[in-house]
């Protein structure tokens, strides 16, 4: 296949998706364009054969247990009683109640799974406090929208889930892989609102309330049902006593429990979570059997192998490689969303990937890191839509409150890609990799 017939098969993407086609069936559709264009193959075998092996293997499992998880902790009062937990720990902090979007992004992160579910939790609950405390709009917003980033990179991860699957890679391995990764860019993100505060020392709001240590203790008990949750769905993985789906279905026993004694579970509530992770695992299994037959087509007509040896021929180092992947995941994430890009590139650059001898892993993360400085890029970032549904301001507008918090992602992709054993040597030292 040369750059003409790749050329075809691309615009020919565009066009359906810009139809309004979905992702999954424009996928599917372009499969069957390159196998009948340029293979002889048995089109119609070929398209059952891998639809029901991408959407019947074991490891998906994990999927819809991780999305129902998140979908009913969604609908409890988890975000309200961490806030109410961790308040009174932030407000001596310089840039005070700001952190709650960070502390409270990086807990919820660590039991979602979902950027878009863990911004409109967090969301809903930090920019009306924030508001009626009179905190400056621009760096609240900016903040959650960053921080909100990080329900992809810290386990379990939905998109995680993705790759592991496309690249054949351990989850087990890939969700520790993010816990460093992740809470390293916590603290980025809270840096800035330190770093910020101490410049713009009159836009904080004063603490009107001071609380004794014994009071703060007191409050802190909003979070013991959050940091139990933690435990035993990523406890259970990184000690070995389960596998990633194992713990899946652990946390949604577990946020069952927590909902019922919060009270927050009724029929009505159940069912809705019920539906809303079936409509996403539908969707998310749909893009990724298109994505299957896609990557089928691609490879019998030699496109991976292609690009392998056009990147071979470019001479170039591992260093540029991922410079150049950086910009182009950044640029593509203006168009597609996170799930789709991972689906409609892993598996074609795997070859180069193999080739540079990069860690699959760790690759794994970089891609999760760029995936999610594209969810606060217009005009598709989905957290963009989320926070424009919650505060009512224009998308370019919130995009303009995240940049600082962009470009701090940059500064994490090049300090993971220097120094790459943040990403690996937990994983390297797991003692249980199971799927």
């Amino acid at each position: 296949m040369g750059i003409g017939a790749t050329a075809i098969l691309v615009v020919a993407l565009l066009v359906l998706l810009g139809a309004g086609v979905w992702i999954g069936l424009s996928l599917l559709g372009v499969g069957w364009l390159a196998m009948a264009l340029f293979t002889d193959r048995p089109i119609v075998n070929l398209l059952g054969n891998k639809v029901w092996e991408a959407s019947s293997t074991w490891t998906l499992t994990a999927l819809p247990l991780f999305i129902w998880m998140g979908e009913i902790l969604f609908r409890s009062r988890l975000a309200e009683d961490m806030f109410r937990g961790l308040a009174p720990w932030m407000a001596r902090l310089p840039g005070r109640l700001l952190h709650t979007n960070v502390v409270g992004c990086t807990i919820f992160a660590a039991i979602s799974g979902s950027s878009a579910a863990t911004c409109a939790t967090i969301g809903r609950i930090t920019v009306p406090e924030l508001r009626a405390r009179g905190y400056p709009e621009r760096i609240a917003i900016g903040t959650l929208a960053g921080a909100g980033t990080l329900g992809l990179l810290i386990p379990p991860s939905i998109i995680m889930i993705v790759y592991g699957v496309i690249a054949d890679v351990s989850i087990g391995k890939l969700f520790i892989a993010g816990v460093v990764p992740g809470l390293l860019l916590a603290l980025f993100f809270s840096g800035y609102i330190v770093v910020w505060s101490l410049l713009h020392p009159g836009a904080i709001p004063r603490e009107t309330i001071r609380l004794s240590f014994a009071e703060r203790i007191r409050a802190g008990r909003h979070l013991i049902p959050a940091v139990l949750l933690i435990l035993a769905v990523l406890g259970s993985i990184y000690t070995g006593i389960a596998t990633a789906t194992e713990s899946a279905a652990l946390g949604v026993l577990g946020a069952l429990a927590l909902s019922a004694i919060q009270g927050s579970l009724d029929r009505a509530t159940f069912v809705a979570a019920l539906m809303g992770a079936t409509r996403l695992t539908c969707m998310i299994g749909l893009i990724l059997a298109g994505a299957a037959f896609l990557t089928l087509a691609m490879g019998i007509s030699g496109l991976p192998r292609e690009i392998a040896e056009a990147i071979d021929r470019a001479d170039l180092s591992v260093g540029a490689f991922i410079a150049v992947l950086a910009v182009f995941y950044v640029v593509l994430g203006c168009f597609l969303d996170g799930i789709s890009m991972v689906v409609l590139t892993v598996a074609v650059l795997l070859p180069a990937i193999q080739k540079l001898g990069i860690d699959p892993v760790w690759f794994g993360i970089f891609v999760v890191v760029v995936v999610e400085m594209a969810q606060i890029t217009p005009p598709v970032g989905f957290n963009l839509f989320v926070l424009q549904g919650l505060t009512g301001h224009q998308i370019t507008t919130i995009a303009a409150a995240a940049l600082p918090l962009f470009f701090l992602m940059a500064l994490h992709v090049a300090l993971i890609t220097v120094f790459p054993g943040i990403v690996t040597f937990l994983p390297d030292s797991m003692i249980g990799t199971g799927r």
